[in-house]
């Protein structure tokens, strides 16, 4: 048989970007672990067949293996996770494949809108970290309407994540989610590397949400982004709500604009009553803002409501109950909605333009259903959902 004369460095590369043990890289190649460990010390070369099994266990295009030299995967936008001066966890190869795959549909959305004229939206980098972080958080629930009405309309915190995100989709700001790359169950995002990041655009802003994380905690995750498209600035976060953030200025500064757009401190003082038990308090001021008990222990451990201890107490309690939820969630669940998961991973906003596009003769159908992940037969469904046709 023909051999494929791959590179080792490649081979090596490739492996350790994947990070699946030799036995899982063997397994898809379907060949002995034995055998990798030889082609990545250079002794012998697999076959054509077995070099595209290797390409598709590792997830890299197949011709990666035959480079000269290691690709060049930086992520493109800045990565804030880590404390300052500290050295920057590698990337995994889901997220930089998941941030390819975004970046291309954001790219894609801001040609569409210069070409129709679009101008560019004047709150995208208004202010900067020197700014008071309440006026940032004044604006943005000025511009996306994120008020008392809203909160009120909401029945609770979940549908108010939901009317939160309709609110920004409304302003052309596109949100997505997800927890796994494309539309692969098998490749996962994970929470502790990354929870959400912003493009920040004057065009087409776009923040992702990790959909692995807690429910409870994809609202300040939300708010969070929302302050870096308002400052300016993209960037990957990993917001901890349990712990203090990164000490690294931009993510101190979105973190204090969350808090203040979620749960606004006069309001939180005045609901707050330290008569009250911090059960009772948490139940009332729940309903009151419709955000999370997380949200609110985190407002009152920073506002000197609650001691520390208090505050790791209901935490882990709550997570607790998250994770019991989430156990009964999936013991009971039969599946998920087709339409909920695309609309969520694509959003709202780029799925309908995209699909109406594609009905108004403007983009090919093929085109459409590559940028949105799906198969051309599929869109007819999605367009009468969205009453398109």
């Amino acid at each position: 048989m023909t051999e494929a004369f791959i590179q080792p460095n490649l081979l090596r590369w490739a492996i350790d970007r994947s990070r699946l043990p030799i036995e899982k890289v063997a397994q898809g190649a379907h060949v002995k672990p034995e055998k990798i460990i030889s082609w990545q010390d250079g002794q012998g070369w697999p076959t054509f067949n077995q070099a595209q099994n290797l390409a598709h266990a590792l997830r890299v295009p197949f011709g990666y293996l035959f480079l000269s030299t290691v690709p060049d995967e930086r992520v493109s936008i800045p990565d804030l996770r880590t404390v300052r001066n500290a050295t920057p966890k590698k990337f995994s190869a889901e997220f930089v494949d998941l941030l390819n795959s975004v970046l291309r549909k954001q790219q894609w959305y801001r040609e569409y809108l210069q070409q129709e004229g679009y101008q560019p939206l004047s709150f995208v980098g208004r202010f900067n970290l020197n700014d008071d972080p309440n006026k940032v958080a004044e604006d943005i629930s000025q511009t996306l309407g994120i008020d008392e009405k809203l909160r009120q309309d909401a029945s609770n915190w979940g549908d108010f994540l939901q009317k939160f995100i309709q609110h920004a989709e409304s302003n052309n700001i596109l949100v997505l989610r997800s927890g796994v790359v494309g539309n692969d169950n098998t490749r996962k995002l994970s929470v502790d590397e990354f929870r959400g990041f912003a493009i920040s655009d004057e065009f087409a802003p776009l923040v992702f949400i990790n959909a692995r994380d807690y429910k409870v905690a994809k609202i300040f995750t939300l708010a969070h982004e929302l302050a870096h498209l308002w400052i300016g600035e993209s960037g990957v976060s990993n917001i901890a709500l349990k712990n203090a953030p990164p000490n690294i200025d931009i993510e101190i500064f979105c973190d204090r604009v969350a808090a203040q757009l979620l749960v606004p401190e006069k309001i939180f003082l005045l609901e707050w009553q330290r008569d009250r038990s911090v059960e009772a308090n948490l139940e009332k001021l729940v309903s009151r803002f419709r955000v999370s008990s997380i949200v609110i222990l985190r407002r009152a451990l920073d506002l000197n409501r609650i001691t520390k201890d208090d505050f790791f107490y209901y935490y882990d309690l709550e997570i607790e109950n998250q994770n019991k939820r989430k156990e009964d969630s999936v013991a009971k669940s039969s599946g998920g909605d087709f339409h909920a998961t695309l609309f969520a991973r694509n959003s709202r906003l780029l799925t309908n333009t995209v699909v109406s596009l594609a009905y108004e003769g403007k983009l090919l159908y093929r085109d459409a259903a590559s940028l949105l992940g799906i198969k051309v037969k599929s869109l007819d469904n999605i367009a009468k959902k969205l009453e398109i046709r």
